[in-house]
């Protein structure tokens, strides 16, 4: 589902280059797309209305959950109101053609090299903001023993020389969402986000979830992350198929509430053609 005209802003943890990029590209073909430095600048530029929408990462086919941008989602008065799936294709880049047994240290963003733990093995790995980051620190740094993991786009923006293709431990994929201070009404093939906390007491995530198998929908996703300030207690955010204001949906949704110390619908958007 594309959101865009030519005078939308589009707001993507950047640089250039990177898979959040190619995502941004994808939900707003014509957009007016700003690269910012990180998820966070990202979120509080929407909430300030600095731009109008985000684009940011949620889920990896093989690491999962991207936490900071749940929790994003959950700290600030955002909504989800677009996905796109993406295909992930990573390369090792480094400043020359070596061998991979010259390179020492791998630069890049915490879920890429989660995606490519295989080639990686005995290798030293430094986290960077976003994959095409690391291409640019690489480049700047000039050591031979240093490569970035990331796309190849990114290792030809740089100057990099890629060293190996496709490296990632089998076929990646990954789930971008779109976010925004509003959310959407008309929305077909609807997904809805929400976020929840349970009491602390047994049965009590079994007794929040089950209005939604009784109401027969498919409850997609379920991802749990700590709570701000309060050791060892979690909140759970789920996807489930259906719109909230379907009589189903509406009812499970009450039936939640009462078995919840909170509930919050964080977005309504059309699913992923694909997975449609």
């Amino acid at each position: 589902m594309t959101l865009s005209t030519t005078t939308t802003a589009v707001a993507y943890p950047g640089p250039a280059g990177s898979h959040s990029a190619a995502a941004a590209a994808a939900l707003f073909p014509g957009g007016d797309l700003h690269a910012l430095a990180t998820f966070r600048g990202v979120a509080e530029g929407v909430v300030a209305a600095e731009y109008d929408y985000g684009v940011l990462p949620i889920e990896s086919s093989l690491a999962g959950a991207v936490a900071e941008t749940h929790d994003l989602l959950y700290e600030l008065d955002l909504a989800i109101v677009a996905e796109t799936v993406q295909p992930i294709r990573h390369c090792l880049a480094a400043l020359e053609p070596v061998s991979l047994d010259d390179i020492r240290v791998v630069r890049s963003h915490p879920t890429a090299l989660e995606q490519c733990r295989a080639i990686l093995h005995g290798i030293t790995t430094i986290p960077a903001a976003t994959t095409s980051d690391a291409a640019r620190i690489v480049a700047q740094r000039g050591d031979a023993t240093e490569a970035a993991l990331a796309s190849p786009e990114a290792a030809e923006l740089y100057g990099l020389t890629v060293i190996a293709d496709d490296v990632g431990d089998t076929a990646a994929f990954t789930r971008f969402v779109t976010v925004a201070t509003h959310t959407l009404v008309d929305v077909p093939n609807a997904r809805m986000a929400l976020s929840f906390v349970t009491d602390h007491r047994p049965g009590a995530l079994h007794a929040a979830i089950t209005p939604f198998a009784q109401a027969g929908l498919d409850l997609q996703r379920l991802v749990s992350r700590p709570l701000p300030n309060t050791p060892f207690q979690y909140r759970f955010d789920a996807v489930v198929a259906g719109h909230p204001i379907e009589p189903a949906v509406r009812d499970a949704l009450r039936a939640v509430r009462a078995v919840t110390r909170e509930l919050h619908v964080l977005g309504v958007y059309q699913a992923h053609e694909e997975e449609a």
